[in-house]
């Protein structure tokens, strides 16, 4: 069961591993979109989303890409020499598409965000197709996402002699998100599996975890094909370009998750979108020093989304310029200030690598007090 508001006490940071219940409900929310073919209600993504990007472990160190930092410091070890010969044939072919082919961009972006999925994952269409609707492979794939027919059917595309919807750009990019996310419960909950699989099929993967006795790509990838082999390196190498070489893909203007992206070169030159009565109701305090976004959400029980949308780039921000005007709604930002230096020793155990932090109580302030006399006007 879902709830609008991420709980506090489930708010995974990084270091930790996702639990049974994380898994379920995973598992139930994959299942719900690929039977009904819809996509899933805003609340149930904005959890969804929080879990999916753990996929990207073998990858990334903190599961997902910032490109505020060195690509190197991000980035698996193995990743590097993995992807150099394909970067040396390809690089200047994926920099020209970096500038023609951000419509495309920004439209798989936005379908996929509204499936919880992790916005790397449109680099997927770049290697399947080079991001063209009428790609037809040798064995009969069409289109940007490269489906079969039987493929393209099962997951609610029209394929016939009349029409093919493998073709239409945001048709099939609804229908590779489904597929995307079946083979992510299928694939250990991994996303460069994932990608093996998009490639050679779920059972070439499957056999090379039975051989190799590993889940992890790494350590299973020469049990594999070589072209899904391949498949993966091609990935991480256009994410590199595409990403770590001259920043993001996004246009000049775009809205992510609530967020306006001012100017389209620097992710976290970002404003706050707040209503006007969010605004009048909000306070700001500066602060500085170690803190961390998602442990300050979870000592004021604040999802972490609407925190994020209150403060877009907090954790970047505050290292950048080392302070940061922090907005909270009114209550919310009582609870800070009343917790302020319990939540800063948290925010330095967590940072010094003490991932097994004690739950610590919230303190309210008295007039916040379950039972508390309001003040009469």
């Amino acid at each position: 069961m879902y709830a609008q508001q991420v709980p506090a006490s489930e708010i995974i940071l990084p270091g930790a591993t996702l639990t049974a219940k994380d898994t379920l409900a995973e598992n139930e929310l994959i299942d719900e979109i690929v039977a009904q073919k819809k996509m899933p209600k805003q609340d149930k993504v904005e959890y969804f989303s929080q879990l999916t990007r753990y996929g990207f472990k073998n990858l990334f160190s903190s599961f997902a890409y910032n490109p505020k930092l060195p690509y190197s410091s991000q980035v698996n070890p193995h990743a590097e020499s993995y992807m150099q010969d394909y970067l040396r044939r390809y690089s200047k072919h994926l920099l020209g598409m970096k500038s023609w082919g951000t419509p495309y961009f920004n439209l798989i972006d936005n379908i996929f965000s509204q499936y919880g999925l992790p916005k790397e994952l449109k680099y997927l269409a770049v290697i399947e197709s080079n991001l063209s609707t009428a790609a037809t492979s040798w064995v009969g794939a069409g289109g940007p996402w490269q489906f079969m027919p039987y493929t393209a059917r099962d997951y609610g595309l029209v394929v016939n002699a009349s029409y093919d919807e493998r073709r239409d750009y945001y048709k099939s990019t609804h229908a590779a998100a489904r597929y995307l996310l079946t083979l992510y419960k299928q694939m250990n909950k991994d996303w460069l599996l994932v990608i093996a699989a998009y490639n050679g099929g779920p059972g070439r993967v499957y056999s090379a975890m039975k051989k190799s006795g590993s889940k992890n790509f790494w350590n299973l990838q020469y049990y594999l094909p070589q072209e899904s082999r391949n498949h993966v390196k091609k990935f991480i190498a256009t994410h590199y370009v595409m990403e770590g070489q001259g920043g993001v893909t996004t246009g000049t203007a775009n809205i992510n998750n609530g967020i306006a992206l001012v100017g389209g070169s620097n992710p976290y030159d970002r404003k706050p979108i707040l209503s006007v009565a969010e605004m009048e109701q909000a306070e700001k305090q500066n602060i500085s020093g170690k803190y961390n976004s998602l442990i300050i959400a979870k000592n004021i029980s604040m999802d972490i989304a609407a925190f994020n949308r209150y403060n877009p780039g907090f954790d970047q921000g505050l290292q950048d310029n080392g302070q940061y005007e922090l907005i909270l709604p009114g209550d919310k930002m009582q609870l800070f200030l009343t917790n302020k230096y319990q939540i800063l020793n948290e925010c330095v155990q967590y940072y010094l690598g003490d991932y097994n932090i004690p739950e610590n109580k919230t303190v309210y302030p008295q007039k916040y007090q379950r039972g508390a006399k309001k003040k009469s006007k």
